[in-house]
């Protein structure tokens, strides 16, 4: 399976399209724009293949996109990015599902999700996420002592590598920098881990990656969060003062028998 979008002529059916609050979906002459704020309510530009529950990208995977975004990475607000992921909640559904996500992630402060040890919470991620791995729902009984365990800085060290084992996180600064220019951004997602690459250079090799299915989206909004293994949780907006823009000029996302 391969689907190819340049947005020569707009936007492509295959897309499901959603726009809340200030924001706006818009493409032709060979961009896509999502586009948030400014707003002081929640706004969200978004594009994705999943409806409800259909999830349908397993590795092994090729996800390459070129994109920026505007204004630059020390005046965005909120998250961004794209890849794969299987949105944990879907409104009007009353199962939870554990986060899986295998992207390119932006956040911003006030969001702080340190899930990797030595990688701040915000900024520009190369990141993957499996919460769904019989390791993590070992651990899961333990969590409140474990939140609590580290709060303890040598505690912390020693023991929350386990902990990011078990729930399939890693992650890697990438330089913000890059989201004010073009660049093309490929994943190749397989089973036993993922390759990063920006320009055609490796940035980072997972060595942990879900194992689907999951759904592509690239989206730009106004939300935060925060969680930390020192059991630090919340949510919220942020208002924009200003538009703020994530443009794709160009998806490709292809299976195994595309590649060989």
């Amino acid at each position: 399976m391969r689907i190819v979008d340049r947005f020569e002529t707009g936007l492509d059916p295959y897309w499901r399209v959603t726009a809340i609050g200030r924001a706006s979906v818009t493409a032709g002459s060979g961009a896509l724009r999502l586009t948030a704020g400014p707003a002081h309510v929640y706004s969200d530009a978004q594009i994705s293949d999943y409806g409800m529950s259909d999830f349908r990208w397993r590795p092994p995977v090729r996800l390459t996109v070129t994109a920026c975004a505007t204004p630059g990475a020390d005046q965005l607000r909120g998250t961004a990015g794209f890849g794969f992921w299987n949105q944990p909640f879907m409104p009007g559904q009353v199962r939870l599902r554990l986060p899986q996500a295998i992207w390119f992630f932006f956040s911003a402060p006030p969001s702080n999700m340190q899930l990797a040890q030595g990688v701040p919470g915000p900024g520009w991620k190369a990141s993957t996420i499996s919460a769904n791995r019989w390791q993590f729902l070992a651990l899961a009984p333990a969590a409140l002592p474990g939140f609590l365990l580290m709060r303890v800085p040598a505690l912390y060290r020693l023991f929350w590598p386990i902990g990011q084992r078990a729930i399939g996180v890693s992650e890697h600064l990438l330089d913000s920098a890059l989201l004010a220019e073009s660049h093309t951004y490929m994943l190749d997602w397989h089973a036993d881990g993922a390759t990063f690459s920006i320009d055609g250079e490796a940035v980072h090799h997972a060595p942990v990656a879900p194992g689907g299915p999951l759904g592509f989206v690239a989206w730009v909004d106004n939300q935060y969060a925060v969680v930390t293994p020192q059991g630090q949780f919340g949510a919220g907006i942020v208002p924009l003062e200003q538009p703020q823009t994530l443009r794709l000029d160009y998806i490709s996302i292809e299976t195994s028998e595309n590649l060989e």
